[in-house]
């Protein structure tokens, strides 16, 4: 089941990456569940939500920029940025925001 992720009072950042995938899976899958296990093990990082329905979008929530830069640097995920660029995506932006407010149930 989905779930919302727990962010601390603002501020913080999130990490916006909407994608367009290819077809077939082609480690698509796997990587995935790797990536999501490591995103949790950075300093800095504080939840994560996504949805694909066709145009998939994943909101990473970060602490600082810092934490941004570091886990984008990471070897593992650059690995994934390669193969995203090379086989799993036909398209997809990457967007930073700082969140300045949040409210909700």
């Amino acid at each position: 089941m989905p779930e919302i992720a727990q962010t601390p009072k603002p501020p913080y950042y999130a990490v916006i990456f909407s994608s367009i995938r290819t077809d077939g899976d082609h480690g698509y899958a796997a990587m995935a569940e790797r990536m999501l296990a490591s995103a949790a093990e950075q300093p800095g990082f504080l939840g994560i939500e996504s949805a694909r329905e066709g145009l998939g979008i994943t909101v990473s929530y970060w602490e600082s920029l810092e934490a941004i830069q570091h886990w984008k640097n990471d070897t593992e995920h650059k690995e994934a940025q390669r193969l995203g660029r090379g086989q799993w995506y036909s398209g997809f932006r990457v967007r930073i925001a700082r969140v300045e407010r949040e409210y909700g149930m």
